[in-house]
């Protein structure tokens, strides 16, 4: 019996990627569970799994394929007797992409949709706009076309389509954006402000130039360090803690490990006192809704990791955190951090998280200004230990000093809620011992 391999539901709002590898080819056999191709999408690369034993008799895509969920990428010959079922949910062979459009699930809000522009309204009209938008049927594009518009910051909806049916074009977007331009194009001395994407000069007018496309988690990274930046007043709070005790506790704690396996490190000893303090100060743990003029404290503490790849800054969200131990979290924080960086980690295993750490200390450097993570209100810049005298009991002592630096967002806490959360960091970095 032929089955089909199709692009199984990933996470939630995932509508589309694109295939970045292929890894079988025609005439393999597989097992249930190998990988079939690698999936981009825009939240992480994810190997789609055959369902089934058997072996490869077609290969339906391309390297740089775009696809929509449900989409069929290879068949296999199997001898299984099983109902054929196929991952997305689908048995058909073929998705129209109309039919497909339809079926969907809306479109993630973009946050550009939500920011006042020349052709929606603001105030009580603005947020009814928005409720209307969520209401309505999606409008008559592919995936690629609406990812367009988000790009452009463009409201898909107010875009006339000019294709079968009202069906909205790439080209569609592009004249819509060309006509409802209000501004006549920026000089020389025109401030960048007024267009955040003026056209660059002809740079090989002064040598020659090399042009590399956007990959698709440096894309998302702009787009979301840039949405965080315009929104959220950031303030950075600096400290410094003293881990001479933890680093001392760290050596007899790994060299009793040596046997298991297992390693706690620093990190982990940080996400552990985080994830107390955001107990002590929930507006640590929040987020703010302006348009409700509502804050929602979170009765969970999930702490993101920023991991350095290969593609890019990643996220991974490590949940729960106070209600594990330090060596729960240390082997957590190598799983994902290993598979972030393998293309194996999972799109919802980036969701949810409701503070950041970004640690810098394994690559160097004195202090940085992190970026809060939206829809969070906060985030927390890790840098290098250094040995410092700091002056004890009137003699000077060599004690390892830990840089950190918070930025906050400062329409929810004041300098001083910063500060004295900081503050119960470092103190309680002293001798943390007493969190496992």
């Amino acid at each position: 019996m032929v089955q089909d391999i199709a692009i199984p539901n990933i996470g939630e709002k995932v509508e589309s990627g694109t295939v970045v590898a292929i890894l079988v080819s025609i005439g393999d056999s597989v097992v249930k569970d190998d990988g079939i191709v690698e999936f981009e999408t825009e939240k992480a690369v994810v190997e789609i799994p055959s369902p089934f034993n058997g072996k490869i008799v077609e290969i339906l895509v391309h390297e740089g394929d775009e696809l929509h969920i449900g989409a069929v990428v290879a068949r296999l010959e199997t001898t299984d007797a099983a109902e054929k079922v196929v991952s997305g949910g689908r048995n058909d062979d073929t998705i129209p992409e109309e039919t497909t459009a339809k079926e969907n699930a809306l479109p993630e809000l973009d946050p550009k949709v939500l920011m006042p522009s020349a052709e929606s309204p603001s105030g009580d009209d603005e947020a009814a706009d928005v409720q209307a938008f969520r209401s309505e049927i999606p409008a008559p594009a592919a995936p690629s076309v609406r990812r367009l518009a988000r790009e452009l910051g463009v409201d898909i909806r107010h875009v006339q389509g000019s294709g079968p049916g009202g069906r909205i074009s790439d080209k569609d977007v592009k004249n819509h954006v060309k006509s409802r331009a209000t501004v006549p194009k920026l000089d020389s001395k025109a401030s960048s402000s007024q267009d955040p994407h003026m056209d660059l000069p002809d740079f090989t007018r002064w040598g020659p130039v090399e042009t590399v496309e956007l990959t698709t988690v440096r894309r998302i990274t702009a787009e979301s360090m840039a949405h965080s930046w315009r929104t959220i007043p950031h303030v950075t709070q600096f400290d410094r803690a003293d881990v001479s005790h933890v680093q001392e506790w760290l050596k007899i704690v790994n060299k009793n490990s040596e046997k298991n396996g297992a390693k706690v490190t620093l990190t982990a000893v940080l996400l552990k006192v985080v994830a107390h303090g955001l107990k002590k100060f929930p507006s640590f743990n929040a987020s703010l809704d302006m348009r409700k003029q509502q804050i929602y404290l979170k009765g969970y503490i999930n702490i993101g990791l920023a991991v350095d790849t290969e593609r890019g800054l990643l996220v991974p969200v490590l949940r729960e955190v106070d209600q594990k131990s330090i060596l729960e979290i240390s082997g957590e924080i190598k799983d994902l951090a290993e598979r972030a960086r393998t293309k194996r980690i999972k799109p919802d295993e980036m969701e949810g998280g409701t503070f950041t750490v970004s640690n810098q200390g394994g690559i160097g450097g004195v202090n940085f200004t992190p970026v809060v993570y939206w829809p969070q209100v906060a985030i927390l810049g890790v840098s290098s230990t250094a040995v410092e005298p700091r002056y004890m009991d009137g003699e000077w002592h060599p004690r390892t000093m830990l840089p950190l630096s918070m930025s906050y967002d400062h329409r929810l806490n004041d300098g001083a809620d910063a500060a004295r959360f900081l503050q119960w960091i470092c103190h309680t970095l002293e001798y943390p011992m007493a969190l496992q």
